[in-house]
């Protein structure tokens, strides 16, 4: 018997500095969660405490059988101030690099996980003319000091995200009005002309930070594959499962080339495209169908087969290897995670056996955390947190992904 996934691949859990670790304070989130008015359900506060206990959230990922854990380096608090570096920063994160050595875990680092520092987004976010060269400059001091120990690197985490909210009609039309007032608010608190963050982009300026981002992406590799030019290095993009039904395939075709395309085709010249999946629409000659079925929590169908499609749209486009980085389901009943999970990775299983290279599976996410705008409301976390002690309860759906790890793995092993 043999197993489609091969045997150096990567098994993981994802994570994001800001959405687990709280207390970002020099941050644009933090800034805007604070801002009057503000487009953020709650602000995130302590978050998960995983600055403090990340020690323990490494042991649920390596006690759970995992090989990877991916963690975003928070810009913020390594540089709170521009020119100024916190060393004892960049030391927290190299102890987390050590401490998933130690357990196993291949360090998968995402360099810029939409936070960044309030400064920089002050100073016209990514839309600055040097911003590349400074988070560039960013990617090479965490380079310099871990990097080589990490084995995957992320550049940029959903740089296509705003385009598919818009694109999938994901947030009612009072949200762009809120945003707007919102960083219009944070730049004059800031006492500057203009203020704006990755995952809150104004619709009319879409089309400049998409330009901006790729210039940033490709400084980043640059940047990054200067120090290791060994490193598997690539960009994540959000990516929904576009499916035509009959009449329907314009349509498809059209978000396809509005949302994904762009990244897909910057991605020829990396070594991996991130793929982030979580849903699968339905394109018919009208609009969007919705069949009839069981609901995630974001209000579509749950699909197993989605991230499988995903993966396949990815690479067929780019021509380069795919890595899932996020993939999960939002859901308030965990026994729908549990089922969810096999039956995906099952089916990603046969697209790797078709001919589809997939480097590694990262599940989104670890804990239940701060889900930027919606506050702690949906869940998507294999591990449950109380939001008064912290404390930690391992769900039965990771005990069924880790179930669905040791068997693949058994499989390519023997």
């Amino acid at each position: 018997m043999t197993s489609p996934f091969p045997s150096d691949f990567l098994w993981g859990v994802a994570t994001a500095g800001h959405q687990g670790e709280g207390d970002n304070v020099h941050s644009d989130m933090w800034t805007l969660e604070h801002t009057v008015p503000t487009l953020f359900a709650e602000v995130s506060g302590p978050a998960c405490r995983t600055w403090e206990r990340w020690e323990e959230d490494l042991d649920i990922a390596a006690e759970l059988g995992l090989n990877a854990y991916r963690f975003s380096v928070e810009w913020a608090r390594v540089e709170p101030q521009r020119g100024v570096i916190d060393e004892a920063a960049l030391d927290h994160y190299e102890q987390l690099v050590d401490g998933c050595l130690a357990r196993g875990l291949a360090p998968v680092v995402t360099f810029n996980h939409f936070a960044s520092p309030h400064w920089f987004s002050a100073a016209g976010s990514w839309l600055a003319d040097d911003a590349a060269d400074l988070f560039a400059a960013q990617c090479d001091r965490v380079m310099a000091r871990f990097g080589d120990r990490i084995a995957v690197a992320v550049t940029i985490n959903e740089p296509n995200l705003e385009q598919l909210l818009h694109a999938s009609g994901k947030l009612p039309a009072v949200a762009e009005q809120i945003k707007l007032e919102m960083l219009e608010a944070a730049a004059r608190d800031a006492g500057t002309a203009r203020y704006y963050a990755s995952n809150v982009i104004p619709a009319a300026l879409e089309a400049e930070f998409t330009e901006a981002l790729t210039g940033a992406h490709r400084a980043a590799v640059a940047a990054i594959k200067a120090r290791r030019p060994d490193l598997p290095t690539g960009v994540s993009i959000a990516i929904i499962d576009e499916v035509a039904l009959e009449g329907g395939e314009d349509r498809r075709d059209a978000k396809r080339a509005a949302v994904y395309d762009h990244w897909l085709r910057v991605a020829r010249d990396d070594d991996f495209i991130g793929v982030q999946n979580y849903e699968s629409i339905f394109h018919g000659p009208a609009g969007e169908v919705v069949p009839d079925g069981p609901r995630n929590g974001m209000g579509t169908l749950i699909e197993p087969a989605s991230l499988a499609r995903a993966a396949r749209y990815a690479h067929q486009v780019s021509g380069v290897p795919v890595m899932v980085t996020e993939h999960g389901m939002q859901t308030a009943d965990d026994a729908e995670r549990a089922a969810f999970i096999p039956a995906a990775l099952a089916l990603l299983g046969e697209e790797i056996a078709a001919g589809t290279p997939v480097l590694g599976y990262c599940h989104w996410t670890l804990l239940d955390n701060f889900e930027w705008i919606f506050g702690y409301g949906p869940k998507l976390g294999l591990v449950a947190v109380d939001r008064e002690t912290f404390d930690r309860t391992v769900k039965p759906s990771a005990h069924v992904y880790a179930g669905a790890v040791r068997a693949h793995r058994a499989v390519s092993a023997s």
